[in-house]
């Protein structure tokens, strides 16, 4: 498989897994805006869902920029990712129809840290394929951001069944990590002139 059609694949599973997630939204009862209030807690939800299914897009789609070729290990370690993106709506819409109760909070934050390992495994897959020395290696580095992202969804997986908004707090800051571009990739998937 070459590695377009892979990432078309990608492409295709996150914009069905977002679709997914707004076919959950239910229309108020009445025509009046004040039906739209009990929906805040599920539009919150679908929005931070929503922001880290784009940013798993984006880092995707800069990753696949950057990779020569794919094999067989790479296309398991990308189904892995997509499992567990898969899973989003799911835990999305758990967690919008009961709030911040423990148990849904705790779920969304391990299908997070999980597709984080997933995402991690894979850039380490394509890593292995190229090579440590090759550019795609180089722009990966050290990961620190995709690092403390893993770590800060382990860490709230603690407080989220006990003060669920600790984890919520957690999971909105490793959102607003990502909001800054990462420019690793810029280099090799547009290098300077």
């Amino acid at each position: 498989m070459n590695k377009s059609r892979l990432e078309a694949f990608g492409d295709a599973i996150i914009a069905i897994v977002i679709t997914i997630m707004v076919l959950e939204f239910r229309v108020p009862e009445g025509p009046e805006l004040s039906g739209l209030w009990p929906l805040i807690p599920q539009f919150l939800a679908y929005a931070l869902s929503f922001l880290f299914l784009t940013i798993y897009w984006n880092n995707h789609h800069n990753l696949f920029h950057a990779v020569e070729r794919v094999d067989g290990s790479v296309l398991w370690a990308n189904l892995h990712l997509m499992f567990w993106l898969s899973l989003v709506p799911f835990t999305t819409a758990w967690l919008s129809e009961t709030g911040l109760h423990p148990a849904p909070v705790t779920l969304y934050g391990l299908v997070l840290f999980l597709a984080g390992i997933a995402h991690f495994i894979l850039m380490r897959t394509l890593v292995a394929l190229h090579g440590r020395q090759s550019q795609l290696a180089i722009a990966i580095g050290q990961d620190l951001k995709g690092k403390m992202s893993v770590g800060l969804y382990g860490v709230a997986l603690v407080p989220g069944g006990w003060v669920p908004s600790v984890a919520m707090i957690l999971y909105v800051l490793v959102a607003a990590l990502w909001l800054v571009p990462d420019r690793r990739f810029a280099n090799i998937v547009h290098p300077a002139r």
